[in-house]
């Protein structure tokens, strides 16, 4: 069976943000580009408004199972980067590659888990609205008002409870630095000059602890590097995938 690719998405949007790359990719290999659980019209987890990145991993699982995928390479960017080290974390097996873009291998201090706390706390009590009015950096200054309204539209459709669950499990999840020197399979790290949500120098370490890893900086996008910079990004992710062999060269 085919490898496939398995692309993870960031919060607090859903699998749409994937487009431009299951468009790319989605003719040469099989691409599995799942919502976490309560975004994108997907069942909520269980958890007691916790959606942990386990939950998440567990859920990409289901999704890779359904479409007959056995191994992939797996793509999580931000929130999905989280995901996807707990993924590979569980089913080892079930990777054949990893790239990591705009995210962070550290876990939350305790300011960060209090911030994240009182965002779930204001979603519950008035829902998205505010989040999708004013959104975290996902683009660059520079970045089309068109792309910015995407952002916000995808903002707009998921569940306030769904954010909120995703928000104190990212507050929850693991340290994986330690973890980091223990990665067998290839990765690409990404990383893009004008992300000032999780910027390059928290990004490009992980490349420096990963044996053999590739580190990618895409100039001036911004943290949805994928959708801002597409042609950068998904030729880069090309060259991956060729790399770990689930693409021909």
């Amino acid at each position: 069976m085919a490898d496939g690719l398995l692309l993870l998405h960031a919060f607090p949007l859903d699998a749409s943000m994937w487009e431009p790359q299951v468009a790319e990719f989605g003719g040469a290999l099989p691409v599995v580009a799942p919502s976490d659980p309560g975004f994108g019209g997907e069942p909520a987890a269980a958890g007691g408004g916790t959606m942990t990145m386990e939950s998440a991993a567990e859920a990409a699982l289901r999704a890779l199972d359904a479409a007959g995928v056995e191994r992939a390479c797996v793509v999580g960017l931000s929130m999905g980067g989280y995901v996807a080290l707990a993924f590979l974390r569980a089913h080892p097996d079930r990777v054949c590659g990893l790239v990591l873009a705009n995210t962070r291998a550290d876990g939350d201090d305790d300011a960060a888990k209090e911030r994240r706390a009182g965002l779930a706390t204001r979603l519950r009590a008035e829902g998205n609205g505010f989040l999708a009015d004013a959104p975290p950096p996902l683009l660059s200054q520079g970045a089309r008002d068109a792309l910015w309204q995407r952002a916000r539209d995808t903002i707009r459709r998921q569940p306030a409870e769904a954010i909120a669950a995703a928000a104190m499990g990212m507050a929850e999840r693991a340290d994986m630095r330690g973890a980091l020197a223990a990665i067998g399979v290839p990765t690409l790290v990404i990383t893009s000059t004008g992300d000032t949500l999780i910027p390059p120098e928290i990004t490009r370490p992980i490349a420096e602890q990963v044996p053999g890893a590739t580190l990618e900086v895409i100039e001036g996008a911004g943290h949805l590097s994928n959708l801002e910079a597409p042609e950068a990004f998904n030729r880069a992710l090309r060259a991956h995938l060729v790399r770990c062999g689930a693409l021909a060269g």
